[in-house]
């Protein structure tokens, strides 16, 4: 297993660190910061604090998205989903949230919210050229392939 050193910096004292919950976990678990918790009224963009910022090694992003358990439970989605955090932002982390329920969903403090993924990332150069090489599918769009 490759391990990457991420700087972590804790808004507040108690803030909890983004966790993976088993080791074949793919994902780390991140936790709301919302003392006084934090209502989510439907069809209602709303940004969720983590109180942390991080430090992400240059040729690495990190992916925020959803936890499945919560979204298809609860109806909560992230609209951006991945959310990308690249590697040069250091604000706090938040995580934007769309509730398509038909009532309020209430995030509360410390509530495991999605989660996050490192990846590295490879730069692209662009190569123009005259014409591309033909394939079988050639232009064919949305649903040409089938259902």
């Amino acid at each position: 297993m490759n391990n990457v050193s991420i700087k972590i910096l804790k808004i507040h004292e108690d803030v909890t660190i983004p966790e993976r919950q088993t080791n074949g976990s793919a994902g780390y678990d991140l936790y709301s910061y919302c003392p006084n918790g934090l209502e989510i009224p439907p069809i209602t963009p709303i940004f969720i604090p983590t109180g942390i910022k991080i430090e992400i090694p240059s040729s690495y992003d990190i992916e925020i998205r959803p936890r499945s358990g919560l979204s298809t439970k609860n109806l909560l989605f992230i609209p951006n989903s991945p959310g990308t955090i690249d590697s040069d932002y250091r604000g706090e982390i938040m995580v934007c949230m769309v509730n398509f329920g038909k009532t309020v969903f209430m995030i509360e403090h410390k509530m495991r919210i999605a989660q996050i993924i490192l990846r590295q990332n490879i730069s692209i150069n662009w190569e123009i050229v005259n014409s591309l090489l033909n394939t079988e599918r050639g232009s064919g769009g949305f649903g040409s392939t089938g259902v």
